[in-house]
């Protein structure tokens, strides 16, 4: 999957949750768990872009560990409202799978981020230096 691809998916993503949220009753835990969801469900495709734009590797990997564990709590969101029949499951089921999906695909570009990035700081780490000291024959 490219770059695009996920932001695009995580974009298409936060509009379902935000559309689910709309949903949601009026009542005290309807709007306490919409609270929760739109943030949780909108916060992965912003992480994601910022990592995306990450400074250094340690930046894209710390973004996209935010992007994961949010997604990871939007997936938990979806699974109470089902859990507690606040919402149809069966209209739930494939934004839920598609939540769950995405957190795996967060979680291994973390993972493989993080592989890479310590690979080459390993690579850097035992250059010599070309510069010769004055000092030295």
């Amino acid at each position: 999957m490219t770059e695009e691809e996920l932001k695009l998916r995580l974009r298409d993503f936060a509009l379902r949750v935000l559309r689910v949220c709309d949903a949601l009753p009026g009542s005290a835990k309807g709007r306490a768990i919409a609270g929760q969801l739109v943030r949780s469900g909108t916060s992965p495709g912003t992480n994601y872009r910022a990592a995306c734009r990450g400074r250094s590797p340690a930046d894209f990997v710390a973004k996209l560990a935010i992007a994961e564990e949010e997604m990871d709590e939007s997936n938990y969101w979806l699974d109470l409202i089902m859990a507690d029949g606040i919402l149809p499951a069966s209209r739930l089921l494939a934004l839920f799978r598609e939540s769950d999906e995405l957190t795996r695909i967060l979680c291994a570009s973390r993972l493989t981020a993080t592989r890479n990035s310590r690979a080459n700081v390993q690579q850097i780490k035992n250059q010599k230096s070309k510069i010769k000291n004055p000092v030295d024959p």
